[in-house]
């Protein structure tokens, strides 16, 4: 038989329970209940930021809405940069199928190999990676009928630039983002951007937009921009330039075409150049703005300059007679020469033939300073006053160091250096009959004043002798143009190399004004290392001169103020440096 066995007659059940055990442990129970609705207070009600961000950081997103970038126009409203929607593709790599044969055709369609959308795919963000950005739209349509899971398409801005690598170093170009990144859209890029707007919605795992909450900021749409530039003008400057350039195997070439009455930027063009929205393998010869980022030693094309000073001091008049025999002159250990002696000179003629010698003799008659002067009011040694990023100041000695010799070769274009821009700049002045104005690449609306520089009589004296250069007796007769009177200089200068000058090669450039009696429009244009035989301004730039000065004029509708065809030299004419 079994034992019963009794245990409520334990001793140790028997016994009774303190009091102050069971309270113990009540209270214990009651304490941690608190404690549990306290932290739940805290948590809810008290400091429940942290952990509602944690929350909304699965679940809610911030989109942005991007504004439209605004339009740039010329100056007739044609149409130089616009944006428009396209598809981005991007992907949940975690839920993209590794299906071959889709993933092949999705590859080819996005222009990759299939081991280069294997490693997008295969990012350490599995929630998301861009496979790429601005697809053409037929593109975007033929993804989206491949079905795949995990590949999504979101609606972009991308630019187009209708003009393409004619208006190049004008309009610039932006990055993926839509932002600027050289020219007008760098230059204007906080008015053209606009302001993005936002969104607040909530999202599934799939990335589909479950609901919105909170407020919807719209966005603020960038505004249009009208340049100076005619589109017109543009295309023709840069097509004779890169016509030139390839014909005399040169290594590139700019051109600036201003408007002398308003300080409108009528043209800018440099060769090479690129096409804006297609920037695949992109140099720096291409890309660099050469007409404002470029500086050299201008040659001859400084000699009016110097002309205009004396006859506005009263030292020369335009018959004043200057021997520059026997064509060559010793200054301390220095000896400059003319191309060919000349003999008696007049003022007039010391621009004509481009004689060194005599303008050597004129600037020597005057102070170190007031030559220095004559440079700096045109616009020498100062940074043009454009927004282009990259516009240079050029280098203008300080005339309290300057010795004679120096005097005496900065008066024809060697030991200054300036950029296109700022010697079209200075042509202009003669064009107004000795005022300057600053210039715009934005259209003027109303004529600007100019600040005196030399008196209207010497300026119209000064454009005589410049009419004379493009005449038979003058050193670039082709620069004439056909139906409309010109007048411009020659300019021919060894590159700089190293500590020295490069004995054979040479820049070519030629600025000049018409119609000169009345002048509108003035244009620079320089031709670097021309190799194909001729190398003087007169035979390489002054072509392009002529080319763009009659498109020019006819766009604007200027009527032609000669009724006979001009008799254009065709031989060789040589000229000073």
């Amino acid at each position: 038989m079994s034992r019963s066995i009794a245990y409520t007659s334990s001793p140790l059940l028997a016994s009774p329970t303190p009091v102050w055990r069971s309270k113990f442990i009540v209270a214990a129970i009651a304490l941690a209940f608190a404690g549990l609705a306290a932290r739940a207070v805290y948590i809810q009600v008290l400091a429940n930021d942290f952990f509602q961000r944690q929350g909304e950081v699965r679940y809610a997103r911030t989109l942005e809405l991007p504004a439209n970038r605004g339009r740039i126009l010329d100056r007739n409203g044609v149409v130089m940069a616009s944006s428009i929607p396209v598809p981005s593709i991007w992907a949940i790599p975690e839920d993209v199928p590794r299906e071959p044969t889709k993933l092949k055709a999705l590859a080819k369609l996005l222009g990759m190999s299939t081991k280069e959308l294997d490693k997008k795919l295969e990012d350490e963000d599995k929630t998301f990676v861009w496979l790429k950005r601005q697809v053409d739209e037929s593109v975007g349509k033929e993804i989206e009928a491949l079905e795949i899971k995990g590949i999504y398409q979101r609606k972009e801005y991308k630019r187009q630039y209708p003009e393409g690598e004619a208006a190049a170093h004008v309009v610039g170009f932006t990055n993926v983002e839509d932002k600027g990144q050289e020219g007008i859209e760098l230059a204007f890029n906080k008015d053209l951007g606009g302001r993005a707007g936002s969104r607040r919605v909530i999202k599934d795992r799939m990335g589909r937009v479950v609901e919105d909450v909170g407020e919807q900021i719209a966005p603020v749409d960038g505004r249009d921009l009208q340049l100076s530039i005619d589109s017109k003008v543009q295309f023709f400057t840069y097509q004779k330039l890169k016509e030139a350039v390839l014909a005399h195997k040169a290594k590139a070439g700019s051109a600036v075409v201003l408007d002398v009455q308003t300080g409108e930027v009528l043209a800018l063009a440099n060769y090479p150049s690129y096409v804006p929205d297609k920037r695949q393998n992109l140099s720096g010869e291409q890309l660099r703005n050469r007409a404002l980022t470029d500086t050299f030693e201008p040659g001859s094309t400084m000699k009016p300059f110097v002309i205009a000073l004396a006859l506005d001091r009263g030292r020369v008049t335009p018959e004043t007679p200057i021997q520059t025999a026997p064509g060559r002159m010793t200054i301390g250990s220095a000896t400059i020469s003319d191309s060919h002696a000349h003999g008696v000179l007049s003022v007039t003629q010391v621009i004509e033939k481009s004689s060194n010698i005599g303008t050597a003799k004129i600037a020597l008659q005057m102070p170190a300073r007031e030559l220095w002067e004559m440079y700096n009011s045109v616009g020498f040694g100062q940074k043009p006053q454009l927004p282009f990023p990259g516009a240079v100041s050029g280098r203008l000695r300080p005339y309290k160091s300057s010795r004679p010799i120096e005097q005496a070769t900065m008066s024809y274009g060697y030991g200054i250096s300036v950029s296109l821009f700022q010697l079209a700049q200075a042509y202009s002045i003669f064009g107004r009959n000795g005022d300057r104005v600053p210039v715009s690449m934005l259209k003027v609306n109303e004529p600007p004043i100019g600040l005196p520089v030399i008196g209207e009589r010497h300026a119209r004296d000064v454009r005589h002798m410049l009419h004379l250069v493009t005449g038979a007796g003058g050193t670039a007769p082709k620069a004439q143009t056909v139906g409309y009177s010109v007048g411009g200089k020659t300019g021919t200068a060894h590159k700089v190399e190293g500590r020295g000058y490069a004995a054979k090669k040479y820049r070519g450039v030629f600025a000049g004004l018409a119609p000169i009696d009345a002048p509108r429009i003035a244009v620079a244009v320089m031709i670097d290392e021309p190799s194909n035989g001729q190398y003087f301004g007169g035979q390489v730039a002054a072509p392009v001169f002529s080319q763009t000065v009659q498109q020019t004029l006819k766009v604007l509708g200027i009527a032609p103020d000669m009724s006979v065809k001009p008799q254009i030299v065709t031989e060789v004419v040589e000229e000073s440096f």
